[in-house]
């Protein structure tokens, strides 16, 4: 039995089709005469004339071009630069925000279906304004000295004269205003009470150490250490995490990839003095911050480093915490953590198919996933973030 050659596609070539699902990383599939093809701009269900954008062996890419059979989830995009030939910035602007987290929700389970071989259903909450909920960002600046954004698929500063998911504390209209040197870049970020902070070429304007609010706890945060970016994901994150963690007076925590100590703090009150938590985190930016932040606590101490070589040195822990970068934590670090024999691993998690990864290193080594929540923390654009909760596999 010989199988149907696929059809050859040629960039610019426009052909006609059906959205079937979405995919990991904000395309759509659809298939064209045995040839898979991602398309930025669908919903599933539709029916749509594409462009193709590039061609490949396995997969293709394309980006529709018209409409034919809407779906009744299509809506508007708020921003005028949120179409093929714009930003890059947001993916999912033409898409109904309730559908957006449905979708979301669906690369959940897909994820963990396809690489931990696991059944995951879980709701993408809201937890935010789905506009102007941003607080920090990178701006580009053309050849021209105008600020703005790639362009979609490109490495390319496309002139922007506003952002709708950019928080007003931000100021993007005024940065909008001037002129920068060309091929400028320039990070904002804006702090719970100053100005915003921003940085181009080494030289900064605003407070150098900013300080963010969260709860009844402040933070300072230098340029180069990581913050959360929706304006109301620290506070929801530092909520889960300690329901998650369920601390308890006199454990030892480990602070994974803890950079200014947004968790180790909330947990530190809950510990009490008879504890102590070991925070571990790479950049020398965000560990000189988290000095400052625990410079009143004897039971915390800080160590920069790579993770991976850093936590062997721990024979156990009560609680082990972690908020990796996108790539996840990887099998030795899963290890390590396992060897810890904690009775709670609460994993923070900004890609979900890093976490089905390192979900499947867990369960293989007798941990199982207790709860998860998903939180849409970056509307109107495809990415997720996750905190799941392990605890020992029960022996039956």
């Amino acid at each position: 039995m010989t199988s149907t050659p696929r059809v050859s596609l040629s960039v610019g070539q426009v052909i006609s089709l059906t959205v079937e699902k979405i995919a990991h990383g904000g395309h759509c599939i659809a298939r064209y005469e045995g040839a898979v093809i991602f398309i930025r701009h669908a919903i599933p269900g539709e029916s749509v004339k594409v462009a193709i954008t590039s061609v490949g062996s396995s997969f293709n890419r394309a980006d529709v071009v018209e409409v034919l059979t809407p779906s009744t989830d299509r809506v508007d995009a708020p921003c005028k630069y949120a179409n093929r030939n714009g930003c890059g910035g947001c993916d999912f602007q033409h898409i109904s925000t309730s559908r957006q987290r449905e979708l979301k929700s669906e690369v959940i389970s897909e994820q963990f279906a396809r690489i931990a071989k696991m059944e995951v259903k879980v709701e993408v909450e809201k937890v935010s304004e789905d506009l102007g909920w941003r607080t920090q960002t990178i701006i580009g600046s053309d050849k021209k000295g105008r600020a703005g954004f790639y362009a979609s698929r490109t490495n390319t500063i496309m002139a922007i004269d506003h952002c709708p998911i950019l928080h007003p504390s931000v100021g993007y209209d005024q940065i909008a205003q001037r002129s920068w040197a060309p091929d400028s870049r320039i990070e904002v970020s804006a702090g719970s009470s100053s100005a915003p902070r921003l940085s181009c070429a080494g030289r900064i304007e605003g407070d150098e150490k900013q300080l963010y609010t969260v709860g009844k706890f402040k933070y300072q945060v230098s340029p180069g250490s990581f913050w959360q970016s929706n304006i109301n994901s620290p506070q929801v994150l530092v909520e889960i995490v300690r329901e998650f963690a369920d601390p308890k007076s006199g454990d030892h925590i480990i602070d994974l990839y803890g950079g200014v100590g947004l968790f180790a703090r909330d947990l530190l009150d809950h510990i009490g003095p008879t504890g102590k938590i070991d925070l571990i985190e790479g950049s020398k930016t965000a560990t000189a911050d988290a000095a400052v932040n625990f410079a009143a606590f004897e039971n915390v101490k800080i160590y920069t480093g790579d993770v991976e070589k850093i936590i062997p040195r721990f024979p156990s822990a009560d609680v082990i915490i972690l908020d990796p970068p996108r790539e996840g934590a990887k099998k030795l670090v899963i290890d390590s953590i396992v060897a810890t024999r904690p009775r709670a691993i609460v994993y923070v998690a900004c890609d979900p198919a890093a976490l089905a990864r390192d979900s499947a290193f867990l369960r293989d080594a007798n941990y199982t996933i207790v709860k998860i929540r998903a939180l849409d923390l970056f509307p109107m654009t495809h990415h997720i973030e996750c905190v799941a909760l392990f605890a020992p596999t029960a022996v039956s």
